[in-house]
């Protein structure tokens, strides 16, 4: 069995400081840690129990498969926040089918990010016995 101590998404981005100004100026990401100098320095940032890892350089946009998942307590809050600070919303927020609330924006490379607020009454938050 693999004991996994911590946890990180990485993302090669094609231009490192706009992307580091998205996830920490827009999106607001408190920073874990800075490495390296000059242009391609990564940063880390808390992404609620992992982190995200902006580092290097790529020639290329990411894969369409790839995608970040957010869990917001209030994603109305969310939604009125980044549209104040510029980001775009590729689609506002709504209530799925399957009873969570989700919008989705996109990081300045397309990544598609979906920020989810878990309603109180959504079988997610049932503990049994508790």
């Amino acid at each position: 069995m693999v004991h996994v101590l911590s946890s990180r998404t990485l993302i090669r981005p094609t231009d490192p400081e706009r992307s580091r100004a998205f996830y920490g100026e827009q999106l607001g990401l408190g920073v874990y840690r800075e490495f390296g100098t000059g242009p391609e320095r990564g940063v880390v940032y808390f992404l609620g129990g992992g982190f995200l890892e902006v580092s290097g350089r790529s020639r290329t946009t990411p894969e369409p498969g790839v995608r970040l998942w957010l869990q917001v307590a209030d994603v109305a809050a969310a939604h009125d926040e980044l549209r104040a600070k510029g980001v775009t919303v590729v689609r506002p927020p709504v209530r799925e089918p399957w009873g969570l609330l989700e919008m989705w924006i996109a990081d300045p490379d397309g990544t598609p990010i979906v920020l989810v607020e878990v309603p109180a009454d959504h079988p997610i938050r049932y503990r049994p016995g508790i």
